[in-house]
């Protein structure tokens, strides 16, 4: 039986996420000229090419990008395999890098983190808050809060609870267009989109009804916090979370309207790379998220 050359697919993996041998050199310890004779080796034993070399670029080929994500994953496993026969024998430590919407996480998951860090003093978290939906695998990311709904994908999801959202407006903007008294009369007022969250506005209402609404304003933006300034302001009208919406909601800068059609809710779900292997660490903070947020 031939094993396979994992050192040349822990090289090539890094690479891969490096574009750069003499990166990848550096983020391995070793010499470039070992990392690209390495390469080689297994560009040798494939049969093919898996990067384009050019004096400024490296990228790969497109027989390697299919191979990259199946290096990368062979690495990640190999790297959960060691760390958990380590963490197996000691208290979980050493770094988690967790990803989470930017006011969800400056809202919610900050405060935890806090408290998790007092409950296992060897663990250090490298917390990255962003609306953008990152790649938690091409970026090196152990746990991610994704607030969604999800496509099909390779990562492992678990859903941790629903978010509710709430139609709101400005009383100013009432005032000038009116308030609506069905779903289907926002085709015909100003709608603040969240593009992170695609396709209509969806609405259950009395009886069960649906409705569906396309989003079309003259403001769309990737955080939702980004639109509470033209919400309040009586731009238009928003469909946004009660974590962003709450202050504004309590303190009557914005009113909650259609209050019997619900949007459809959101989940909040956990992502992790799709290896089963994890090290003790990791599996922790999933435990501590999961438990804090399932309500």
């Amino acid at each position: 039986m031939r094993l396979p050359d994992l050192e040349a697919w822990a090289t090539f993996a890094t690479v891969a996420d490096h574009s750069s041998f003499s990166a990848a050199a550096a983020a391995m310890g070793v010499s470039k000229a070992t990392v690209s004779k390495t390469v080689a080796r297994l560009e040798a034993s494939l049969g093919q090419s898996l990067f384009h070399r050019t004096s400024r670029r490296l990228t790969l080929t497109e027989a390697g990008k299919p191979l990259a994500e199946r290096a990368r994953r062979m690495l990640a496993e190999a790297v959960a395999a060691e760390e958990a026969a380590h963490d197996a024998a000691s208290a979980p430590a050493g770094r988690v890098r967790l990803a989470a919407p930017m006011t969800f996480g400056v809202t919610n998951v900050a405060p935890l983190i806090a408290e998790f860090l007092g409950e296992y003093p060897g663990i250090e978290i490298e917390l990255a808050l962003s609306d953008a939906r990152v790649d938690i695998v091409a970026e090196g990311f152990d746990v991610a809060l994704r607030i969604a709904d999800l496509p099909d994908s390779s990562l492992r999801a678990r859903r941790l609870c629903s978010i509710a959202s709430h139609i709101a407006a400005a009383p100013a903007y009432l005032e000038r267009y009116g308030t609506p008294r069905h779903p289907g009369e926002l085709g015909a007022h100003r709608l603040l989109g969240y593009t992170n969250i695609t396709g209509p506005w969806r609405f259950r209402g009395p009886g069960g009804a649906e409705v569906a609404v396309r989003a079309e304003g003259p403001l769309a933006a990737n955080s939702g916090d980004a639109l509470m300034p033209a919400l309040i302001a009586g731009i238009g009208i928003a469909r946004l979370p009660d974590f962003i919406l709450g202050d504004a909601l309590a303190g009557g800068q914005v009113v909650e309207i259609l209050p019997e059609w619900r949007p459809a809710p959101v989940g909040l779900h956990l992502l992790t790379p799709p290896s089963p292997l994890r090290p003790a660490r990791v599996e922790a903070l999933i435990a501590f998220l999961a438990e804090r947020l399932r309500d």
